[in-house]
């Protein structure tokens, strides 16, 4: 869903720039996700955060065993913050 509204955005200028406002709220993820479901896209707080974490852990878990050598993969593990980095 983030990446069919990251597309839609990069072509759409008003989207883009009213998703780029959220981040000016008091609690940019929520206004993000408020935002996303006034567009149709049933993105809430904690699944966007929840999906983050459980992609970061799969991927712990693929290398090395997973164990306390695997190697930190930085910023793999938040969608929203990946999402505005795309689009901005």
């Amino acid at each position: 869903m983030l990446d069919e509204l990251k597309s839609k955005a990069r072509r759409d200028e008003k989207l883009r720039a009213e998703l780029l406002e959220t981040r000016k709220n008091a609690q940019p993820l929520s206004a993000f996700c408020r935002k996303c479901r006034e567009l149709g896209y049933e993105i809430y707080d904690m699944d966007l955060i929840t999906a983050g974490e459980e992609f970061y852990a799969t991927m712990r878990r693929s290398t090395n065993g997973g164990g306390e050598n695997s190697p930190m993969l930085e910023g793999e593990d938040d969608f929203y913050e990946l999402f505005f980095a795309g689009l901005e």
